[in-house]
């Protein structure tokens, strides 16, 4: 009996398809950017009513494949979006230490306007509020600050302003911008907007913030009936005496409850 072993053949280990998953991710990387692309110029031109099947076919890709990289169409316009506001973030930070604080923070005003006042989908983002993600916009109020306070410093712009007027300032221009006449140029009348922020002899000053408490409608805090104002000068909270009451009941119950 022959008992010479017969040598065993080497296993073979099944191919990993390494080449075709790269193959693949590329292909997944590549669709994605042009259905950002795609976007970017579609939500541009018609803003968030652009239909996301017009989309897929300026990207070349089924409706499908663009699901497959954004659940909805407004997680595409907020990407789309998230792109815009930090290429303004990105100039914003490289502008910190320009040596000309007051131009450069008027100057970088003015483009971002410009910039955003041509693309409808962004308009249709900053106009309705639309938060592209809480650390995207808080980086681009960041950013924006450093170069007010700069500017202020620089006594280019006055000190009572805040960022929350220039945040208004912006989305006013942008409304202004688009509802020009069409004899005026544009970008006037976002000069005109961002002369109120410099420091001058004749500039209205602002008022003050309301305190809490104080009534400034003219109306009964109470019925809602016009008031008359208090001989005090302070505005008058409630119409008569009877609502003076009722609301005192009412602040002494909700004591009670509290307690």
């Amino acid at each position: 009996m022959d008992r010479t072993r017969t040598p065993s053949r080497p296993a073979v280990a099944p191919a990993t398809p390494v080449q075709g998953s790269a193959a693949l991710r590329a292909d997944a990387r590549r669709n994605r950017q042009l259905v950002l692309q795609a976007a970017r110029s579609a939500f541009e031109e018609q803003g968030l009513s652009v239909p996301l099947g017009e989309i897929a076919r300026r990207a070349g890709v089924g409706t499908g494949t663009v699901y497959r990289h954004f659940p909805s169409k407004e997680a595409l316009f907020r990407a789309t979006v998230v792109d815009r506001v930090r290429l303004f973030t990105d100039s914003a930070r490289e502008l910190a230490q320009a040596d000309d604080p007051g131009p450069v923070f008027f100057r970088y005003l003015a483009a971002v306007v410009r910039l955003s006042v041509r693309n409808k989908g962004l308009c249709d983002a900053l106009e309705g509020s639309f938060e592209p993600s809480p650390g995207v916009e808080a980086d681009f109020r960041d950013a924006l600050g450093v170069l007010l306070r700069r500017a202020q410093q620089a006594g280019a712009v006055r000190r009572d302003v805040g960022m929350d007027d220039v945040m208004a300032l912006l989305l006013g221009c942008l409304s202004m911008e688009q509802r020009r006449g069409p004899g005026l140029p544009p970008g006037r009348m976002t000069a005109l907007a961002c002369d109120s922020l410099r420091p001058g002899r004749h500039v209205t000053k602002l008022p003050a913030p309301v305190p809490e408490g104080r009534n400034e409608t003219g109306r009964c805090a109470v019925c809602g009936d016009p008031v008359r104002s208090a001989r005090t000068g302070r505005p008058a909270r409630y119409c008569g005496g009877a609502c003076r009451q009722k609301a005192h009941r009412e602040r002494v119950r909700a004591r009670g409850r509290e307690g």
